[in-house]
């Protein structure tokens, strides 16, 4: 049972066939347990017909316990044929990111999460070259070298998947600039669980260079585009866009 000394948090996250009545479900079911909806979050796929939701609830309030809202929740689940991932908040997601030689991004995920803007755990830095080695000696995390090549590319992907699953346990994945397209295998391992923000306004302009190609064809609205990595490259499902006029930038320098 959660202690009544102040708002306790956990979150759900659910995927699987679009169908209706499947928010109302979960709405209905934490609520009858006696949990307060803090946030949340729902988008479909109508490409693949898939549904994604993810709920931030209180449970502080809860009346009943753990076990009997995670059968609850599995009953609903099964009902919808969907899956779910719960966390209880009691511990922070492991995270990796992977880089290449540009450091940009690198430093700012690391600063903000020195800074406590990002609650979570930072566990492994992987990159196909050395360059950035010094950055991650100086946070004091963990720092492996992959090279790639097209011969070598299949047997350092599963070397890299093997220490992210079985020797750091990872839950997340970023793609900070690593300069490498990931392969089906990969991507199948960490089944939207690897996030790209790919400097486009998607789905326009996938792949590389798209500011150069939006700037030929004369576009006035760019942005930026977090999103679930997945084989179809610049494909996989949106998290976050934000988008800015190109009269406010010189675009033709970027």
């Amino acid at each position: 049972m959660a202690t009544p000394s102040g708002p306790t948090f956990g979150i759900l996250k659910i995927t699987g066939p679009d169908t209706r009545g499947i928010v109302a479900a979960f709405s209905q079911l934490l609520y009858g347990h006696g949990c307060g909806i803090q946030e949340s979050e729902q988008s479909t796929d109508k490409t693949v017909n898939r549904f994604f939701q993810r709920i931030k609830f209180d449970y502080s309030t809860m009346h009943t316990d753990r076990i009997t809202i995670q059968s609850g929740i599995t009953e609903v689940c099964n009902r919808f044929n969907m899956d779910h991932e719960l966390n209880w908040g009691e511990s922070k997601k492991k995270i990796a990111i992977m880089v290449s030689k540009y450091d940009h991004c690198l430093w700012e995920l690391l600063l903000r999460h020195q800074a406590g803007e990002l609650d979570c755990d930072i566990s492994i830095i992987i990159s196909n070259h050395p360059d950035l080695e010094y950055i991650a000696e100086s946070f004091k995390i963990p720092f492996k070298v992959f090279k790639i090549t097209k011969v070598t590319k299949a047997e350092q992907e599963k070397k890299e998947l093997d220490l992210l699953k079985n020797t750091y346990g990872v839950d997340l994945v970023i793609l900070a600039r690593y300069m490498q397209i990931i392969s089906d295998d990969f991507c199948r391992e960490f089944d939207h669980k690897v996030i790209n923000i790919h400097h486009s306004f998607l789905p326009a302009f996938i792949g590389g260079k798209p500011y150069h190609r939006a700037h030929e064809r004369g576009v006035k609205l760019i942005g930026a585009t977090a999103h679930y990595a997945t084989a179809e490259l610049d494909e996989g499902p949106i998290i976050e866009q934000v988008s800015i006029s190109a009269k406010k930038t010189n675009i033709s320098c970027i």
